[in-house]
């Protein structure tokens, strides 16, 4: 079975652009909750979630983690963007994020009526850089700090070469993911236990 597209996604870092509908972060957890809770009472009971904003790469593990506080007769699984490999057309920009080479490409495929290569120069796409901040120090003020425009890269350069080549390798990931969902007994089944043994932790050895 294949969901309509969900786009109820964090996304409080485009606040400030006009436009944006960011649900509180409560709202965005029970919506998708009470969305996969209906698709298990409706005999879903392997959900796969694939991703494909930036915004939600923290929100969804969390949410494929929350899912062991209560007792759920389902699996979730998240699924993100697919290791290219080195066959991938080379980029030709540095900075490859929002609208930059790679999304312009893909759109390219999607939706080419939507691509004007023409405007992709008029404003910069280059990171800003704006916070000095160790590596492994995050704040949520990154993206902004980074890319106030949302514009990451230089749409220009993309390619249909380019786009085709990774719309392939995202059917290709997400067809992978479909096959090893299907065959995977083990999940299921140690959340099961799992859940037995969480109703009752003083029964659980030591």
């Amino acid at each position: 079975v294949v969901f309509p597209p969900y786009y109820f996604g964090q996304i409080f870092e485009a606040q400030h652009e006009p436009g944006t509908l960011a649900y509180s972060a409560r709202l965005q957890l029970d919506l998708l909750q009470e969305t996969t809770d209906q698709m298990s009472r409706n005999g879903c009971k392997k959900v796969i979630v694939v991703n494909g904003h930036g915004g939600n790469n923290n929100l969804l593990p969390f949410f494929a983690q929350a899912q062991l506080a209560t007792p759920r007769d389902y699996v979730v699984y998240i699924l993100t963007s697919p290791t290219y490999g080195p066959a991938r057309p080379p980029l030709q920009s540095k900075v490859d994020s929002h609208a930059g080479e790679s999304e312009t490409s893909h759109t390219l495929i999607s939706r080419p009526d939507l691509v004007h290569l023409d405007r992709a120069t008029q404003e910069s796409g280059a990171d800003q850089n704006r916070l000095d901040l160790p590596r492994n120090l995050y704040t949520g003020i990154w993206w902004y700090a980074k890319f106030p425009d949302h514009y990451a890269g230089d749409g220009s350069l993309a390619t249909q070469e380019l786009g085709d080549f990774d719309m392939k390798a995202w059917t290709a990931n997400i067809a992978a993911a479909i096959r090893a969902v299907k065959s995977d007994d083990v999940s299921p089944r140690l959340q099961r236990e799992f859940f037995e043994k969480a109703g009752q932790p003083l029964k659980t050895k030591q």
